[in-house]
């Protein structure tokens, strides 16, 4: 059995590549696998391992004031979704191609017990911001999406959106939410909401009978998907392909 911790954070880390060695040798010292990116404009990661080495590394993140109190989303697998360590430092944390955006002028976060509610609104156009190979397996109900087969895509297709209408984004964890958020802003659309925490934390917390959720949930790791209990999903993922596990 292996723990799962997801979380990112938009802050000014001018010192990431500093950062990234320190956060390497812990990360090693813990024998924790998974992915952890950080560029100046923040940091984003999911790292896996036993639980109590998970916490110890979250601890040495806190000693950073910048850092501290992140919010974390845990899950678990039957084994380790991540047959290595990887820590790089990039240009941006989830890359869109505007690395000067400013992501601290983003939308206004939704809850998931109100998402429904907001969703529900006629006006409002609920949009999915991910790929087209994730929307294949799972999406919200009525929701749109722009065809994207990179998130680098979205300023370009997002010109097809009314400026005047609300905006509902949602994405798996929320992070490529804050940058589209940040980019229709500076686009001037006034009302843009983005689902908080995203698909991941809907899914922790919305009661079953009342989830809008259709599907399953594609995740980066070894699992593919998640279903809707977060349990690891019915896909595979073989030659960069989704495809259903043999029965």
């Amino acid at each position: 059995m292996a723990t799962i911790a997801t979380f990112y954070r938009f802050v000014a880390l001018p010192d990431c590549r500093e950062r990234a060695i320190i956060y390497r040798q812990a990360a090693m010292d813990l024998g924790l696998r998974g992915t952890l990116l950080l560029a100046p404009e923040g940091l984003n990661a999911t790292l896996a391992g036993d639980e109590p080495n998970l916490r110890a590394f979250l601890q040495e993140l806190a000693t950073d004031r910048r850092l501290q109190e992140l919010p974390v989303k845990f899950s678990v697998a039957a084994t380790c979704p991540f047959g290595t360590l990887k820590v790089k430092c990039k240009l941006e944390i989830v890359t869109l191609g505007l690395p000067n955006l400013n992501p601290q002028q983003t939308a206004i976060a939704v809850s998931p017990p109100a998402w429904n509610d907001l969703m529900a609104r006629p006006e409002v156009t609920v949009l999915d911001t991910r790929n087209t190979y994730e929307v294949a397996v799972g999406t919200f109900a009525g929701a749109t999406h722009l065809q994207l087969d990179c998130f680098r895509q979205f300023p370009e297709r997002a010109q097809a959106l009314d400026r005047h209408t609300p905006i509902a984004m949602f994405c798996t964890g929320g992070i490529r939410c804050e940058k589209a958020g940040a980019y229709l802003r500076s686009q001037g659309f006034a009302e843009v909401y983005q689902l908080e925490g995203g698909i991941l934390r809907y899914l922790a917390e919305a009661p079953p009978a009342a989830s809008r959720w259709q599907g399953e949930c594609f995740v980066f790791d070894d699992r593919a998907t998640v279903d809707p209990q977060l349990a690891p999903g019915s896909y595979t993922l073989g030659r960069g392909v989704l495809q259903p596990k043999s029965p």
